[in-house]
Protein backbone atom coordinates (compact mmCIF):
# COMPACT_ATOMS: atom_id res chain seq x y z
CA UNK A 1 0.00 0.00 0.00
CA UNK A 2 1.29 3.45 -0.88
CA UNK A 3 1.90 5.44 2.28
CA UNK A 4 0.58 8.96 2.77
CA UNK A 5 2.80 12.00 2.76
CA UNK A 6 2.61 15.65 3.74
CA UNK A 7 1.53 18.46 1.48
CA UNK A 8 4.59 20.44 2.61
CA UNK A 9 7.70 18.25 2.40
CA UNK A 10 10.32 19.35 4.89
CA UNK A 11 7.74 21.12 7.00
CA UNK A 12 6.16 18.26 8.87
CA UNK A 13 8.91 15.92 7.77
CA UNK A 14 8.90 13.71 4.72
CA UNK A 15 5.81 11.64 5.55
CA UNK A 16 2.59 11.89 7.48
CA UNK A 17 2.24 8.11 7.73
CA UNK A 18 5.11 5.65 8.01
CA UNK A 19 5.11 1.92 8.78
CA UNK A 20 5.89 1.03 12.42
CA UNK A 21 9.44 -0.07 11.62
CA UNK A 22 10.02 3.22 9.82
CA UNK A 23 8.72 5.13 12.82
CA UNK A 24 11.13 3.23 15.06
CA UNK A 25 14.04 4.07 12.76
CA UNK A 26 13.09 7.74 12.67
CA UNK A 27 12.77 7.76 16.46
CA UNK A 28 16.27 6.30 16.80
CA UNK A 29 17.58 8.96 14.44
CA UNK A 30 15.81 11.62 16.47
CA UNK A 31 17.40 10.32 19.69
CA UNK A 32 20.85 10.52 18.10
CA UNK A 33 20.21 14.02 16.76
CA UNK A 34 18.94 15.07 20.19
CA UNK A 35 22.34 14.20 21.70
CA UNK A 36 22.97 17.83 20.82
CA UNK A 37 20.22 18.69 23.30
CA UNK A 38 21.78 16.36 25.88
CA UNK A 39 25.09 18.20 25.61
CA UNK A 40 23.23 21.51 25.80
CA UNK A 41 21.71 20.37 29.12
CA UNK A 42 24.86 18.77 30.49
CA UNK A 43 27.19 21.68 29.83
CA UNK A 44 24.73 24.25 31.18
CA UNK A 45 23.90 22.13 34.24
CA UNK A 46 27.28 20.70 35.27
CA UNK A 47 28.63 24.13 36.17
CA UNK A 48 26.10 24.40 39.04
CA UNK A 49 27.98 21.79 41.08
CA UNK A 50 31.48 22.51 39.78
CA UNK A 51 31.08 26.16 40.79
CA UNK A 52 30.90 25.25 44.47
CA UNK A 53 34.45 23.90 44.33
CA UNK A 54 36.28 25.71 41.56
CA UNK A 55 35.44 29.06 43.17
CA UNK A 56 37.64 28.00 46.10
CA UNK A 57 40.46 26.69 43.90
CA UNK A 58 40.57 29.89 41.82
CA UNK A 59 39.46 32.32 44.56
CA UNK A 60 36.52 33.70 42.56
CA UNK A 61 34.36 36.59 43.73
CA UNK A 62 30.61 36.75 43.04
CA UNK A 63 31.05 38.52 39.69
CA UNK A 64 33.63 35.99 38.53
CA UNK A 65 31.37 33.12 39.59
CA UNK A 66 28.56 34.63 37.54
CA UNK A 67 30.89 35.12 34.58
CA UNK A 68 31.97 31.45 34.61
CA UNK A 69 28.31 30.57 34.18
CA UNK A 70 27.33 33.32 31.79
CA UNK A 71 30.37 33.40 29.49
CA UNK A 72 29.14 30.15 27.96
CA UNK A 73 26.09 32.09 26.91
CA UNK A 74 28.15 34.64 24.96
CA UNK A 75 29.51 31.80 22.86
CA UNK A 76 26.02 30.35 22.61
CA UNK A 77 24.65 33.58 21.12
CA UNK A 78 27.32 33.51 18.40
CA UNK A 79 26.86 29.79 17.80
CA UNK A 80 23.08 30.07 17.55
CA UNK A 81 23.20 33.10 15.26
CA UNK A 82 25.55 31.36 12.82
CA UNK A 83 23.96 27.89 12.98
CA UNK A 84 21.32 28.58 10.31
CA UNK A 85 23.89 29.51 7.66
CA UNK A 86 26.17 26.66 8.74
CA UNK A 87 23.51 23.95 8.47
CA UNK A 88 22.17 25.38 5.21
CA UNK A 89 25.66 25.28 3.71
CA UNK A 90 27.05 21.99 5.09
CA UNK A 91 23.83 20.07 5.61
CA UNK A 92 22.18 19.19 8.91
CA UNK A 93 24.19 16.01 9.46
CA UNK A 94 27.65 17.41 8.83
CA UNK A 95 26.87 20.56 10.80
CA UNK A 96 25.87 18.43 13.78
CA UNK A 97 29.11 16.45 13.50
CA UNK A 98 31.15 19.65 13.46
CA UNK A 99 29.26 20.89 16.51
CA UNK A 100 30.18 17.65 18.31
CA UNK A 101 33.87 18.21 17.59
CA UNK A 102 33.65 21.71 19.06
CA UNK A 103 31.99 20.22 22.15
CA UNK A 104 34.98 17.92 22.61
CA UNK A 105 37.52 20.75 22.26
CA UNK A 106 35.68 23.01 24.70
CA UNK A 107 35.29 20.24 27.27
CA UNK A 108 39.01 19.41 27.20
CA UNK A 109 39.97 23.07 27.64
CA UNK A 110 37.58 23.58 30.57
CA UNK A 111 38.54 20.34 32.35
CA UNK A 112 42.28 21.05 32.05
CA UNK A 113 42.11 24.80 32.82
CA UNK A 114 44.98 25.93 35.07
CA UNK A 115 43.20 29.15 36.02
CA UNK A 116 40.25 31.46 35.61
CA UNK A 117 41.20 32.84 32.16
CA UNK A 118 41.62 29.45 30.48
CA UNK A 119 38.43 28.18 32.12
CA UNK A 120 36.60 31.15 30.63
CA UNK A 121 38.04 30.33 27.19
CA UNK A 122 36.87 26.73 27.48
CA UNK A 123 33.39 27.84 28.50
CA UNK A 124 33.20 30.18 25.48
CA UNK A 125 34.11 27.33 23.12
CA UNK A 126 31.50 25.14 24.80
CA UNK A 127 29.04 27.98 24.34
CA UNK A 128 29.63 28.05 20.58
CA UNK A 129 28.69 24.39 20.34
CA UNK A 130 25.78 24.63 22.78
CA UNK A 131 24.25 27.55 20.88
CA UNK A 132 24.77 25.95 17.48
CA UNK A 133 23.24 22.68 18.69
CA UNK A 134 20.22 24.43 20.18
CA UNK A 135 19.43 26.03 16.81
CA UNK A 136 20.32 23.07 14.57
CA UNK A 137 18.64 20.21 16.42
CA UNK A 138 15.03 21.53 16.18
CA UNK A 139 15.37 22.15 12.43
CA UNK A 140 16.93 18.73 11.82
CA UNK A 141 14.22 17.03 13.89
CA UNK A 142 11.50 18.98 12.10
CA UNK A 143 12.75 17.82 8.71
CA UNK A 144 12.71 14.11 9.54
CA UNK A 145 9.45 14.10 11.59
CA UNK A 146 6.16 12.63 10.32
CA UNK A 147 3.19 14.83 11.15
CA UNK A 148 1.61 12.29 13.49
CA UNK A 149 4.58 12.35 15.89
CA UNK A 150 6.03 15.76 15.01
CA UNK A 151 5.32 17.24 18.43
CA UNK A 152 6.85 14.28 20.24
CA UNK A 153 10.02 14.27 18.17
CA UNK A 154 10.47 18.02 18.43
CA UNK A 155 10.03 17.88 22.22
CA UNK A 156 12.66 15.13 22.31
CA UNK A 157 15.17 17.97 22.13
CA UNK A 158 13.91 19.35 25.44
CA UNK A 159 13.72 15.83 26.87
CA UNK A 160 17.40 15.31 26.12
CA UNK A 161 18.20 18.73 27.56
CA UNK A 162 16.54 17.70 30.82
CA UNK A 163 18.27 14.30 30.75
CA UNK A 164 21.56 16.15 30.26
CA UNK A 165 20.83 18.42 33.23
CA UNK A 166 19.90 15.45 35.43
CA UNK A 167 23.02 13.53 34.42
CA UNK A 168 25.06 16.66 35.16
CA UNK A 169 23.56 16.82 38.66
CA UNK A 170 24.28 13.10 39.20
CA UNK A 171 27.85 13.55 37.99
CA UNK A 172 28.21 16.49 40.37
CA UNK A 173 26.92 14.31 43.20
CA UNK A 174 29.31 11.49 42.25
CA UNK A 175 32.35 13.74 42.45
CA UNK A 176 31.15 16.01 45.29
CA UNK A 177 32.95 14.14 48.06
CA UNK A 178 36.30 14.46 46.24
CA UNK A 179 35.51 18.02 45.05
CA UNK A 180 36.75 16.88 41.60
CA UNK A 181 35.20 19.63 39.48
CA UNK A 182 37.54 18.85 36.56
CA UNK A 183 36.12 15.33 36.35
CA UNK A 184 32.61 16.81 36.38
CA UNK A 185 33.41 18.75 33.20
CA UNK A 186 35.38 15.89 31.58
CA UNK A 187 32.43 13.46 31.54
CA UNK A 188 30.91 15.62 28.78
CA UNK A 189 33.42 14.19 26.27
CA UNK A 190 31.55 10.86 26.19
CA UNK A 191 28.22 12.04 24.68
CA UNK A 192 30.10 14.41 22.36
CA UNK A 193 32.06 11.50 20.89
CA UNK A 194 28.84 9.50 20.50
CA UNK A 195 27.23 12.37 18.61
CA UNK A 196 30.16 12.70 16.21
CA UNK A 197 30.10 8.92 15.63
CA UNK A 198 26.35 9.05 14.91
CA UNK A 199 26.83 11.69 12.21
CA UNK A 200 29.58 9.62 10.59
CA UNK A 201 27.93 6.18 10.56
CA UNK A 202 24.28 6.31 11.55
CA UNK A 203 22.31 9.45 10.72
CA UNK A 204 20.90 10.26 7.27
CA UNK A 205 20.94 13.74 5.81
CA UNK A 206 17.67 15.66 5.88
CA UNK A 207 15.77 14.85 2.65
CA UNK A 208 14.59 18.46 2.58
CA UNK A 209 18.19 19.72 2.49
CA UNK A 210 19.18 17.15 -0.13
CA UNK A 211 16.37 18.15 -2.51
CA UNK A 212 17.08 21.84 -1.99
CA UNK A 213 20.72 21.26 -2.94
CA UNK A 214 20.03 19.19 -6.03
CA UNK A 215 20.73 15.74 -4.54
CA UNK A 216 17.36 14.29 -5.43
CA UNK A 217 18.60 10.74 -6.04
CA UNK A 218 20.09 10.52 -2.55
CA UNK A 219 16.89 11.94 -1.04
CA UNK A 220 14.75 9.51 -3.05
CA UNK A 221 16.74 6.50 -1.78
CA UNK A 222 16.52 7.74 1.80
CA UNK A 223 12.73 8.18 1.62
CA UNK A 224 12.18 4.91 -0.26
CA UNK A 225 13.86 3.02 2.59
CA UNK A 226 10.98 4.13 4.81
CA UNK A 227 8.13 3.76 2.28
CA UNK A 228 8.32 2.75 -1.38
CA UNK A 229 9.62 4.06 -4.70
CA UNK A 230 6.29 5.50 -5.86
CA UNK A 231 5.86 7.52 -2.68
CA UNK A 232 9.45 8.73 -2.85
CA UNK A 233 9.03 9.88 -6.45
CA UNK A 234 5.82 11.75 -5.67
CA UNK A 235 7.37 13.39 -2.61
CA UNK A 236 10.40 14.55 -4.59
CA UNK A 237 8.08 16.02 -7.23
CA UNK A 238 6.16 17.98 -4.60
CA UNK A 239 9.40 19.06 -2.96
CA UNK A 240 10.55 20.52 -6.29
CA UNK A 241 7.30 22.46 -6.57
CA UNK A 242 7.64 23.87 -3.06
CA UNK A 243 11.28 24.85 -3.60
CA UNK A 244 10.40 26.51 -6.92
CA UNK A 245 7.63 28.47 -5.19
CA UNK A 246 10.02 29.54 -2.42
CA UNK A 247 12.60 30.72 -4.98
CA UNK A 248 9.92 32.65 -6.82
CA UNK A 249 8.94 34.36 -3.58
CA UNK A 250 12.59 35.17 -2.90
CA UNK A 251 12.94 36.62 -6.40
CA UNK A 252 9.91 38.86 -5.83
CA UNK A 253 11.35 39.98 -2.51
CA UNK A 254 14.68 40.84 -4.11
CA UNK A 255 12.93 42.81 -6.84
CA UNK A 256 11.07 44.69 -4.11
CA UNK A 257 14.34 45.41 -2.30
CA UNK A 258 13.83 42.84 0.48
CA UNK A 259 17.24 41.15 0.66
CA UNK A 260 19.65 39.66 3.20
CA UNK A 261 18.05 39.10 6.59
CA UNK A 262 14.99 41.17 5.65
CA UNK A 263 12.76 38.24 4.58
CA UNK A 264 12.27 37.63 8.31
CA UNK A 265 10.87 41.18 8.51
CA UNK A 266 8.43 40.73 5.64
CA UNK A 267 4.83 41.44 6.57
CA UNK A 268 3.80 37.80 6.17
CA UNK A 269 6.60 36.55 8.44
CA UNK A 270 6.56 39.34 11.05
CA UNK A 271 3.91 37.77 13.37
CA UNK A 272 5.89 34.52 13.54
CA UNK A 273 9.04 36.52 14.27
CA UNK A 274 7.38 38.53 17.06
CA UNK A 275 5.94 35.42 18.72
CA UNK A 276 9.15 33.42 18.29
CA UNK A 277 11.40 36.15 19.71
CA UNK A 278 9.03 36.93 22.58
CA UNK A 279 8.75 33.29 23.63
CA UNK A 280 12.54 32.97 23.33
CA UNK A 281 13.04 35.89 25.73
CA UNK A 282 10.26 34.85 28.12
CA UNK A 283 11.63 31.33 28.48
CA UNK A 284 14.71 32.87 30.11
CA UNK A 285 13.37 36.03 31.77
CA UNK A 286 10.84 33.85 33.62
CA UNK A 287 13.85 32.74 35.69
CA UNK A 288 14.31 29.07 34.81
CA UNK A 289 18.08 29.07 34.49
CA UNK A 290 18.61 30.89 37.77
CA UNK A 291 17.26 27.64 39.24
CA UNK A 292 19.15 25.29 36.89
CA UNK A 293 22.52 27.06 37.20
CA UNK A 294 22.33 28.11 40.84
CA UNK A 295 20.14 25.39 42.42
CA UNK A 296 22.90 24.15 44.76
CA UNK A 297 23.89 27.73 45.62
CA UNK A 298 20.25 28.71 46.33
CA UNK A 299 19.63 25.63 48.46
CA UNK A 300 22.93 26.17 50.29
CA UNK A 301 21.65 29.60 51.33
CA UNK A 302 18.74 27.94 53.15
CA UNK A 303 21.25 26.42 55.58
CA UNK A 304 22.33 23.14 53.95
CA UNK A 305 25.99 22.33 53.23
CA UNK A 306 27.43 22.00 49.71
CA UNK A 307 27.13 18.20 49.44
CA UNK A 308 23.52 18.20 50.66
CA UNK A 309 22.73 21.07 48.29
CA UNK A 310 23.96 19.05 45.32
CA UNK A 311 22.01 16.01 46.58
CA UNK A 312 18.74 17.93 46.79
CA UNK A 313 19.34 19.57 43.40
CA UNK A 314 19.17 16.05 41.92
CA UNK A 315 15.49 15.97 42.89
CA UNK A 316 14.98 19.10 40.84
CA UNK A 317 16.63 17.35 37.90
CA UNK A 318 14.38 14.31 38.31
CA UNK A 319 11.22 16.44 38.39
CA UNK A 320 12.47 18.31 35.33
CA UNK A 321 12.85 15.02 33.45
CA UNK A 322 9.57 13.46 34.60
CA UNK A 323 7.48 16.50 33.70
CA UNK A 324 9.16 16.78 30.31
CA UNK A 325 8.06 13.20 29.65
CA UNK A 326 4.53 14.23 30.64
CA UNK A 327 4.70 17.15 28.19
CA UNK A 328 5.85 14.82 25.41
CA UNK A 329 2.79 12.63 26.04
CA UNK A 330 0.45 15.64 25.99
CA UNK A 331 1.84 17.91 23.29
CA UNK A 332 0.23 16.00 20.39
CA UNK A 333 -2.98 15.41 22.34
CA UNK A 334 -3.74 18.59 24.29
CA UNK A 335 -1.97 21.01 21.97
CA UNK A 336 0.80 23.58 22.34
CA UNK A 337 -1.19 26.63 23.46
CA UNK A 338 -2.98 25.11 26.52
CA UNK A 339 0.28 23.62 27.80
CA UNK A 340 2.06 26.97 27.60
CA UNK A 341 -0.78 28.85 29.32
CA UNK A 342 -1.10 26.39 32.22
CA UNK A 343 2.69 26.32 32.53
CA UNK A 344 3.02 30.10 32.79
CA UNK A 345 0.19 30.35 35.33
CA UNK A 346 1.74 27.78 37.65
CA UNK A 347 5.22 29.25 37.18
CA UNK A 348 3.96 32.70 38.23
CA UNK A 349 2.40 31.38 41.44
CA UNK A 350 5.26 29.07 42.43
CA UNK A 351 8.11 31.50 41.84
CA UNK A 352 6.18 34.21 43.71
CA UNK A 353 5.94 31.80 46.64
CA UNK A 354 9.64 30.95 46.29
CA UNK A 355 10.40 34.64 46.61
CA UNK A 356 8.15 34.86 49.67
CA UNK A 357 9.97 31.88 51.20
CA UNK A 358 13.20 33.88 51.14
CA UNK A 359 11.63 37.16 52.25
CA UNK A 360 10.01 35.68 55.37
CA UNK A 361 12.72 33.03 55.93
CA UNK A 362 10.63 29.87 55.52
CA UNK A 363 12.37 26.57 56.21
CA UNK A 364 14.43 24.76 53.56
CA UNK A 365 11.71 22.13 52.95
CA UNK A 366 9.17 24.73 51.79
CA UNK A 367 11.80 26.50 49.71
CA UNK A 368 12.68 23.26 47.96
CA UNK A 369 8.96 22.49 47.45
CA UNK A 370 8.34 25.80 45.66
CA UNK A 371 11.43 25.25 43.50
CA UNK A 372 10.19 21.78 42.54
CA UNK A 373 6.69 23.07 41.64
CA UNK A 374 8.24 25.82 39.52
CA UNK A 375 10.50 23.36 37.68
CA UNK A 376 7.56 20.99 37.16
CA UNK A 377 5.43 23.79 35.69
CA UNK A 378 8.22 24.89 33.33
CA UNK A 379 9.14 21.36 32.23
CA UNK A 380 5.50 20.43 31.64
CA UNK A 381 4.86 23.31 29.25
CA UNK A 382 6.97 26.32 28.33
CA UNK A 383 10.27 24.42 28.38
CA UNK A 384 9.65 21.75 25.75
CA UNK A 385 6.84 23.48 23.85
CA UNK A 386 9.04 26.48 23.02
CA UNK A 387 11.38 24.22 21.04
CA UNK A 388 8.40 22.64 19.31
CA UNK A 389 6.99 26.03 18.35
CA UNK A 390 10.17 27.43 16.80
CA UNK A 391 10.16 24.38 14.54
CA UNK A 392 6.56 25.17 13.51
CA UNK A 393 5.92 28.93 13.61
CA UNK A 394 8.15 30.03 10.73
CA UNK A 395 7.35 29.38 7.07
CA UNK A 396 9.56 26.68 5.51
CA UNK A 397 11.53 29.18 3.40
CA UNK A 398 12.88 30.96 6.51
CA UNK A 399 12.67 28.17 9.09
CA UNK A 400 16.43 27.71 9.62
CA UNK A 401 16.99 31.49 9.89
CA UNK A 402 13.94 31.99 12.11
CA UNK A 403 15.02 29.19 14.43
CA UNK A 404 18.55 30.59 14.49
CA UNK A 405 17.46 34.13 15.38
CA UNK A 406 14.98 32.94 18.02
CA UNK A 407 17.59 30.71 19.60
CA UNK A 408 20.12 33.56 19.60
CA UNK A 409 17.62 35.77 21.44
CA UNK A 410 17.02 32.91 23.88
CA UNK A 411 20.73 32.77 24.64
CA UNK A 412 21.10 36.55 24.92
CA UNK A 413 18.27 36.54 27.44
CA UNK A 414 19.87 33.61 29.23
CA UNK A 415 23.15 35.55 29.42
CA UNK A 416 21.54 38.67 30.83
CA UNK A 417 19.55 36.79 33.49
CA UNK A 418 22.36 34.48 34.61
CA UNK A 419 24.94 37.27 34.82
CA UNK A 420 22.61 39.67 36.63
CA UNK A 421 20.94 37.23 39.04
CA UNK A 422 23.52 37.05 41.84
CA UNK A 423 24.43 40.77 41.80
CA UNK A 424 20.74 41.79 41.59
CA UNK A 425 19.82 39.42 44.41
CA UNK A 426 22.61 40.95 46.47
CA UNK A 427 21.19 44.45 45.96
CA UNK A 428 17.41 44.01 46.27
CA UNK A 429 17.25 40.56 47.86
CA UNK A 430 16.86 37.05 46.44
CA UNK A 431 13.14 36.87 47.20
CA UNK A 432 12.42 40.21 45.55
CA UNK A 433 14.34 39.07 42.46
CA UNK A 434 12.09 36.03 42.18
CA UNK A 435 9.08 38.35 42.35
CA UNK A 436 10.34 40.12 39.21
CA UNK A 437 10.33 36.74 37.45
CA UNK A 438 6.76 36.16 38.68
CA UNK A 439 5.64 39.45 37.13
CA UNK A 440 7.25 38.47 33.82
CA UNK A 441 5.32 35.17 33.89
CA UNK A 442 2.05 37.10 34.32
CA UNK A 443 2.84 39.38 31.36
CA UNK A 444 3.83 36.37 29.27
CA UNK A 445 0.52 34.67 30.10
CA UNK A 446 -1.32 37.66 28.63
CA UNK A 447 0.89 37.71 25.51
CA UNK A 448 0.41 34.00 24.79
CA UNK A 449 -3.35 34.16 25.34
CA UNK A 450 -3.54 37.09 22.89
CA UNK A 451 -1.05 36.25 20.14
CA UNK A 452 -0.16 32.53 20.04
CA UNK A 453 -2.39 30.36 17.83
CA UNK A 454 -2.61 26.60 18.16
CA UNK A 455 -0.20 24.82 15.81
CA UNK A 456 -1.04 21.19 16.59
CA UNK A 457 -1.92 19.24 13.45
CA UNK A 458 -1.89 22.34 11.23
CA UNK A 459 0.06 22.81 8.04
CA UNK A 460 2.30 25.86 7.53
CA UNK A 461 -0.35 27.84 5.65
CA UNK A 462 -2.90 27.33 8.43
CA UNK A 463 -0.34 28.34 11.06
CA UNK A 464 0.49 31.53 9.18
CA UNK A 465 -3.21 32.34 8.77
CA UNK A 466 -3.71 31.86 12.51
CA UNK A 467 -0.83 34.21 13.29
CA UNK A 468 -2.07 36.85 10.87
CA UNK A 469 -5.56 36.71 12.39
CA UNK A 470 -4.27 37.14 15.94
CA UNK A 471 -2.22 40.16 14.89
CA UNK A 472 -5.24 41.64 13.11
CA UNK A 473 -3.74 41.30 9.63
CA UNK A 474 -5.85 40.40 6.64
CA UNK A 475 -4.48 37.34 4.82
CA UNK A 476 -2.32 38.08 1.82
CA UNK A 477 -3.70 37.02 -1.52
CA UNK A 478 -1.89 34.02 -2.88
CA UNK A 479 -0.88 34.24 -6.56
CA UNK A 480 -3.09 32.28 -8.93
CA UNK A 481 -1.29 29.30 -10.43
CA UNK A 482 -1.13 29.09 -14.18
CA UNK A 483 -0.78 25.98 -16.21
Amino acid sequence: MVQGFSREPGTHGPLTEVAPEGIRRITRWAAAIALGGFLFGFDTGVVSGALLYLKKDFGLNSFQQGSVVSVLLIGAVVGAASAGRLSDRLGRRRALGLIGLVFIVGTVIAAAAPGYAVLMAGRIVLGLSVGAASATVPVYLSEISPTKIRGRLLTMNQLMITVGILVAYLVNLLFASSEAWRAMFAVGVIPAVLMVAATLWFLPESPQWLVTHGQEDVARRSIAELTDEATADELIRRARQRIAAARETQKRNEEAGVQGPKPLLARAVRPALVVGLTLAAVQQFAGINTIIYYAPTIIQQTGLNASNSIFYSVFIGVINLVMTLVAIRLVDRVGRRPLVLVSLGLMAVSIFMLGLAFVVAMNSTLTLLFMVIYIAAFAGGLGPVFWTLIGELFPPSVRAEGSSVSTAVNWVSNFVVSLAFLPLAGVIGQGETFWIFAAICVLAFWFVSRYLPETQGRDPQQIQEGLQARFGHSPERRPTKTA
